[in-house]
């Protein structure tokens, strides 16, 4: 999983993973497919963050403010609010 995280942030953002941790894994049942989504906590990299993929990107805070939100996030969202005490803030 890190090393995919790795290859995707290289590819996409252009920044170099020097420490990165798996954080929680979701089962998520879209429509279309059940999908298992790893998310991981990166704590050191090198670069610039720079959209490679003609992205749009803007640093949030909890709770975020941004709409919409993939469904499968707001999980990891409520976790990432509870650990940093917005307890029941998601977005």
């Amino acid at each position: 999983v890190i090393a995919a995280l790795g290859r995707e942030l290289q590819e996409e953002l252009g920044i170099e993973v020097r420490g990165a941790t798996v954080w929680r894994t979701e089962m998520v049942d879209y429509p279309h497919a059940l999908v298992r989504l790893n998310f991981c906590k990166v704590y050191a990299w090198e670069g610039e963050l720079t959209m490679r993929e003609g992205q749009q990107a803007c640093w949030q805070q909890l709770p975020v403010g941004v709409s919409p939100v993939l469904p499968g996030t707001v999980p990891v969202l409520a976790l990432l609010a509870q650990e940093r005490g917005f307890v029941g803030a998601t977005h």
